[in-house]
C-alpha cells in the first residue's frame, strides 16, 4: 500500500471515529439535560432524534447504540438498562436501516423508522416492569414510554431533518 493511500486511510479512520464519538456524547449529553424524564415509566428523551441519523449512515448505528449505553449508566435501573436498552437500540436500527433501504425519499424513511422505534418501546416497557417495583401495568407503562417516544421522535425528526439539509450526515 502506498503511503498516500495509507494516510488518506488513516485520515478516514479517524474522521468517522470523530464524527461517531460526537454523536454519542451528544446523544449522552442532550439525555442528561432532561435526565429526570429521560428514565422510568414516564419518559421524554430527545435525544432519540439520533436514531435517524443511522438512516443516513452506518456509522452512526455504532454510534447511537454506544451512546445509549453509556448513558443508561446513569439509569436507576443500572447495569439491566445499559445492556436491554443497548441492545434494544442496536437491533431497531439494524431493522430501520433493513427496512428502509428501498424506500428513496428522507421523509417517509424517517416515518417508518418512527413508527418502528415507537412500537419497539415494548422491550423498554417490558425492562421496568420486571425489574421495578412500580405500581403501573405493563400496558400502562408501554403506552406511556411510547407515547413519550412518539413526541420525542417526531420533535427530532424535524430538528435533524432541517440540520441535515445544512450539514450532508450521509458524507
Amino acid at each position: 500500500m502506498n503511503t498516500d493511500l495509507k494516510q488518506q486511510t488513516s485520515q478516514t479512520s479517524v474522521q468517522e471515529l470523530a464524527k461517531m464519538g460526537l454523536i454519542a456524547a451528544l446523544y449522552i449529553a442532550v439525555t442528561l439535560v432532561v435526565a429526570p424524564v429521560g428514565f422510568g415509566p414516564i419518559q421524554f428523551r430527545l435525544s432519540e432524534m439520533f436514531n435517524y441519523l443511522a438512516l443516513l449512515h452506518k456509522r452512526y448505528v455504532i454510534a447511537v447504540t454506544v451512546g445509549v449505553m453509556i448513558v443508561n449508566f446513569f439509569s436507576p435501573f443500572g447495569l439491566i438498562d445499559v445492556i436491554v436498552g443497548g441492545l434494544s437500540t442496536f437491533l431497531v436500527l439494524i431493522i430501520s436501516r433493513a427496512a428502509t433501504k428501498h424506500i428513496k425519499n428522507l421523509k417517509m424513511k424517517m416515518v417508518v423508522m418512527a413508527a418502528i422505534v415507537v412500537v419497539s418501546m415494548f422491550t423498554i416497557a417490558g425492562q421496568i416492569y420486571i425489574v421495578s417495583e412500580q405500581p403501573e401495568s405493563f400496558w400502562f407503562m408501554y403506552l406511556t414510554i411510547a407515547a413519550g417516544e412518539l413526541v420525542s421522535m417526531t420533535i427530532g425528526g424535524f430538528i435533524i431533518y432541517f440540520v441535515n439539509k445544512k450539514f450532508d450526515f450521509s458524507k
